[in-house]
């Protein structure tokens, strides 16, 4: 399986890729737990490009590319342990690249000396957090764009 995706550093040029993944996951994926009206207005968080790039400058920020060099997921991280963002494209749920992903967060996060990651999760994400060790801190509201969602407060100490 591994052999069938490769992890790379994030480049600006993946800018536009990786916010049509984000927005069309957020569509489909998290309209599971989530209204029309919540999954639209955090699918337009996406919308500006300049962020994007400047979170692959200023974060260690990973995508998992197929053999055909599409972006099938994306996650990045904080010099401060804060998992940004984790997504996987909504036709390659299930096929283990979130776990892949989150490996190598780890990984790096291990690596750069810290003892924590911490991450504000989805309701649809929460599941596969806490069987990977995560730990719910706090439910919380927090602001998308316009609308408030619910979402976890979570945390996982690294073993060193």
């Amino acid at each position: 399986m591994d052999k069938d995706f490769t992890i790379r550093i994030a480049q600006p040029s993946d800018a536009l890729e990786i916010k049509d993944l984000f927005q069309d996951t957020v569509l489909n994926i998290n309209k599971r737990d989530y209204s029309k009206a919540e999954v639209e207005d955090w699918a337009s968080c996406g919308n500006d490009l300049s962020h994007i790039k400047g979170m692959i400058k200023t974060h260690y920020f990973i995508v998992a590319a197929n053999q055909q060099s599409q972006i099938v997921g994306f996650a990045s991280i904080t010099l401060q342990g804060y998992l940004h963002s984790m997504f996987v494209h909504k036709d390659f749920q299930g096929k283990g690249i979130a776990t892949i992903l989150l490996n190598e967060i780890e990984r790096y996060a291990t690596a750069t000396g810290l003892i924590r990651v911490t991450s504000e999760v989805s309701l649809t994400a929460r599941p596969f957090f806490e069987k990977r060790g995560y730990i719910v801190e706090e439910e919380q509201k927090r602001k998308a764009n316009m609308l408030s969602l619910t979402n976890f407060w979570m945390a996982k100490k690294l073993i060193k």
